[in-house]
């Protein structure tokens, strides 16, 4: 079931995917307008065959329009486990809080009267928020960090590298018997 068909849909349990429906039941219309329009020009026949062919593509849109609609699998918005989404909730967020400089800077300069700046900024502000919430709501990478961080902190101290100071972190030449910072003994 993992498998995609060649149009990027799941394969259906039973019969046709969508697209393959409304394309077979297009080449079988087109098919019986050639058979019913036997006596008429070549180009007549064609434009006809087209044009049916591109009715079930048309039907095939407004099915694919309608059926989330219809669905039962309707979610309540989008859900913040793939770095994609993720990625496209920072980008909005960073978006709706440019439109808020941009916004301030607008009546700032004397472009936009009180009432509607209060009421444009109260809007960009309360989806800033609900954008933000949902970020802050997916704790997983919040939990993952706090992990790394943990091991990282139990982790046992590794000896200072050679040239680099115990007292003060600067770094020295590998073969330097004092810090040239502080003068601490870096010969053990």
């Amino acid at each position: 079931m993992a498998q995609m068909t060649q149009m990027g849909e799941a394969p259906a349990e039973q019969g046709l995917p969508p697209w393959q429906f409304f394309l077979l039941c297009g080449m079988l219309a087109a098919t019986s307008v050639v058979i019913v329009a036997t006596g008429q020009s070549i180009a007549n026949i064609i434009i006809l065959s087209l044009t049916v062919v591109a009715a079930s593509f048309v039907g095939l849109g407004a099915y694919r329009t309608l059926v989330p609609l219809v669905s039962a699998a309707l979610g309540g918005g989008p859900t913040v486990t793939g770095g994609r989404t993720r990625a496209a909730l920072e980008r909005e967020k960073a978006l709706a809080l440019r439109s808020i400089k941009e916004l301030e800077f607008d009546f700032a300069m004397g472009k936009m009267a009180q009432a509607d700046f209060d009421e444009m900024s109260g809007r960009l502000r309360r989806r800033a928020m609900r954008i933000m919430q949902q970020l802050d709501a997916n704790t997983g990478y919040r939990d993952q960090i706090e992990r790394e961080v943990a091991a990282l902190a139990s982790a046992p101290e590794a000896p200072a590298p050679a040239g680099i100071c115990p007292g003060c972190g600067t770094g020295n030449d590998t073969d330097a018997r004092f810090c040239k910072q502080c003068g601490t003994s870096l010969v053990s």
